[in-house]
């Protein structure tokens, strides 16, 4: 009796760490039927990622290639010939690296590969060289997909086009999470807040790799507002980046240190919102922003700026607010919740909006087979 391989697909990100795309990647993974299908990684950093030891313990493979930096074009692209050639086992590609998807699905098309998927996680770029970049290399990958997939339309409109929207090729493809890992429980509340020596606080949370885009400086700006009124607030800062150190300084500078708190990485996200009175996200730009979905989840109140797609409003819980408003104004609208609020199990809510990864796996592994 012989024995059915499982579809094998590859991913190609940049790292595997814990940013909101490669923990949508993640959730799908945990949930798929592994039997069926197995995911694998195409990385472009040889520094492991956050999510490494957990890809191979659920039995997928990491190929490391050169990072994708102009300078590096022609062993970068070598290295796809290789790879490619050397592994005819994949016959579905999903891109979730838009900035140099048109050369990778392009070499993975000449080697037979049959599904190469172009997937649009946000709705803006940076702007810099690597921004610019992937701006203008985006309408050449199109030429290589086969199907078009974002996480929300906005992102879609942003690098297929607008007419992209109603074709038979695309699919939104939900940013699902465990909603049961995120339901509110008061214990674990009183837990958390002792641990971290919250009692008595009014705690306000951010979760958001350190770049322009997460736009810090704006949230401070809102955050010294709410302390000049009530000052024992706190500002939870979870996560990394590269604009870290200059976030600090302002915290310094602003006279902020005893009120922020900056907690690295974590992997206990579902344990730190249900310490948290309230979530705020003022980011420039958003593909969805998945976090908000997990906020939500967890029953708190968020505030999120006007520029994140509305799909990611699921419940009540969310005010979106222009960042043309004043930081003054954001403050008065987070301060209505300082004293408190009932905390509500919103499991259902999110199962009805289509972000319950328990039931939207099944659309992905179906795809994958037929593919």
């Amino acid at each position: 009796m012989s024995i059915i391989e499982p579809v094998r697909v590859l991913h190609v990100v940049g790292k595997m760490n814990r940013g909101g795309m490669e923990t949508m990647i993640m959730n799908y993974y945990r949930n798929i039927d592994r039997s069926k299908v197995q995911f694998d990684f195409l990385v472009h950093y040889n520094e492991p990622g956050a999510y490494d030891e957990e890809i191979i313990r659920l039995g997928g493979k990491i190929f490391i290639m050169p990072k994708t930096v102009p300078h590096n074009y022609f062993i970068y692209r070598k290295s796809l010939e290789h790879f490619f050639k050397e592994h005819s086992e994949y016959k579905i590609v999903h891109g979730h690296l838009t900035s140099t998807a048109f050369m990778y699905l392009k070499i993975a098309k000449k080697y037979g590969v049959k599904c190469c998927i172009a997937h649009a996680h946000n709705t803006n770029v940076p702007r810099n060289i690597k921004g610019f970049i992937e701006k203008e290399s985006k309408k050449l990958m199109l030429k290589y997909t086969d199907r078009l997939f974002s996480c929300s339309d906005a992102a879609a409109k942003f690098y297929f086009g607008e007419k992209i929207i109603n074709t038979r090729g695309y699919n939104v493809l939900n940013n699902a999470i465990d909603s049961s890992e995120f339901i509110y429980n008061e214990k674990d509340r009183e837990m958390i807040r002792q641990v971290l020596e919250l009692e008595g606080k009014f705690v306000i949370g951010h979760i958001g790799r350190f770049e322009t885009q997460k736009n810090h400086k704006y949230l401070l700006n809102i955050f010294r507002k709410i302390v000049n009124r009530k000052s024992n607030s706190v500002l939870l800062l979870i996560g990394k980046g590269p604009l870290e150190e200059e976030v600090k300084q302002k915290v310094h500078e602003m006279k902020l240190d005893k009120n922020v708190i900056f907690m690295g990485v974590r992997s206990d996200i579902p344990l730190l919102l249900q310490g948290m009175d309230v979530f705020v996200l003022p980011s420039l730009y958003e593909g969805l922003g998945i976090v908000l979905i997990e906020a939500q989840a967890a029953g708190l109140k968020c505030f999120a700026s006007s520029s994140i797609p509305s799909e990611a409003k699921i419940t009540d819980l969310v005010t979106f607010i222009s960042l043309e408003n004043s930081t003054e104004y954001w403050a008065d609208e987070i301060l209505k919740y300082y004293n408190g609020y009932n905390r509500k199990n919103c499991q259902k809510e999110i199962e009805e909006s289509g972000y319950e990864i328990k039931s939207e796996v099944s659309n992905l592994e179906e795809f994958y087979i037929k593919a």
